[in-house]
């Protein structure tokens, strides 16, 4: 019995878009830009400063938290979604180009020889 994995224990965020619940690895933590921007940021490593909101890096819930006008409610009147469109639209296309780039850029150590 010591050896139960507690995977139910990690923090529980809601979607600002389809409003389920999920851990916070599986959502992207946004933020309002610095210096009282309107933009809207997506915190990669989620330690920036200010209110966060939480989203599934998924086009039909950025589609939702748009349309339910979610981000202005949620970040003090941020709204400029742009930033957050490219990381999903580039997150969901290049899940196999990732793979391949990482591959042709490797040789550096010069001991392949």
């Amino acid at each position: 019995m010591a050896h139960v994995q507690h995977l139910g224990n990690q923090p529980q965020r809601t979607c600002i878009g389809c409003r389920q619940k999920g851990s916070r690895s599986e959502l992207l933590r946004l933020v309002a830009g610095a210096g009282g921007s309107s933009a809207v940021v997506v915190d990669e490593r989620r330690r920036m400063a200010g209110r966060g909101a939480w989203l599934h890096p998924s086009e039909k819930c950025l589609a939702l938290a748009v349309k339910r006008r979610a981000f202005g409610r949620a970040l003090n009147g941020a709204a400029g979604t742009a930033d957050v469109e490219r990381r999903i639209t580039a997150g969901t296309q290049a899940v196999g180009t990732t793979v391949t780039a990482a591959t042709t850029v490797q040789p550096e150590s010069g001991s392949e020889n």
